[in-house]
């Protein structure tokens, strides 16, 4: 028990009052620290490129709920039926990017993505596609769209894993007896596994959400944040304001607003499936 809370209390609680506490000051590391009470904290609200950060968190954590757990659960719904052959394989394939670095995997789709070698640009001038041929990660109009898929890619894995052990535990007598019922396969997706994983289902989500929240890896290596400021998240704005600008405080000040953010939507994914279990009964 005590080792437990000892690494808590370390690794967790100390980190986050030691962020809220150098909020509170003008700080550039070294001695000199000086007190400005919630000037940081003001500043933040009129700091346009800090709401921008966000706004490509939450929309970057949209897509992976839409398509990380979407995915997942239909691709867990065809591992669970008899339809789908070689599931073995299927598995191994799906899971296999999970275990990659997110560090890896960010120079992958870099590499991808690079407008003069690049496997998408060469994939298109292959079939003859030249006219949609572009510099992928330069345009701020497509940037966010094109880093969502190596994220969805990377994670879908492991939402599959938790759905499919979720899945299985499902009583066989139920669906045996929505069968003889005359349910079909969607039928039974909807009215029964569906409300059956629910639980997980929102834990998937939780995960989804908040990883998203404090993303990193992948947008460093992929782009930086750029082009401009086009792909900036919060944990990448306040690794530039602590460790590239030298503004501790307010690079703090920056995790406390992402901390917030992201315990509000994981509040909020709470307040929705306790109303869907509600209505599930």
């Amino acid at each position: 028990m005590f080792p437990s809370v000892a690494l808590f209390l370390i690794f967790n609680l100390i980190p986050v009052v030691m962020a809220i506490y150098y909020s509170f000051f003008n700080w550039s590391g070294g001695k000199t620290m000086k007190f400005i009470g919630i000037t940081n904290y003001i500043r933040l609200l009129q700091d346009g490129v800090f709401g921008k950060a966000i706004w490509n968190n939450l929309i970057l954590a949209f897509f992976c709920v839409v398509f990380q757990v979407g995915i997942a659960f239909v691709i867990s719904s065809l591992l669970c039926t008899k339809m789908l052959k070689c599931k073995a394989f299927h598995q191994f394939a799906i899971f296999m990017p999970v275990i990659l670095a997110p560090v890896v995997v960010g120079f992958l789709w870099k590499i991808i993505y690079n407008a003069d070698y690049g496997l998408l640009n060469f994939f298109l001038r292959a079939i003859g596609q030249e006219k949609l041929i572009q510099a992928w990660l330069d345009n701020p109009d497509i940037v966010m769209k094109a880093i969502t898929i190596p994220i969805v890619w990377q994670w879908i894995g492991m939402y599959v894993v938790m759905l499919v052990s979720a899945m299985k535990n499902i009583s066989g007598e139920i669906i045996e007896s929505a069968v003889l019922d005359g349910a079909n396969g969607i039928q039974r997706t909807l009215y029964i596994t569906w409300p059956l994983v629910l639980d997980t289902v929102k834990v998937s989500i939780v995960l989804a959400v908040s990883g998203c929240m404090k993303l990193f890896e992948h947008i460093y290596i992929i782009t930086g944040g750029g082009p401009g400021n086009a792909s900036m998240v919060g944990a990448m704005y306040a690794y530039k304001t602590s460790f590239i600008k030298q503004k501790f405080g307010y690079g703090s000040t920056i995790s406390v607003g992402i901390m917030l953010t992201s315990l509000t939507m994981v509040m909020l994914v709470n307040i929705i499936f306790g109303k869907g279990k509600k209505r599930y009964g």
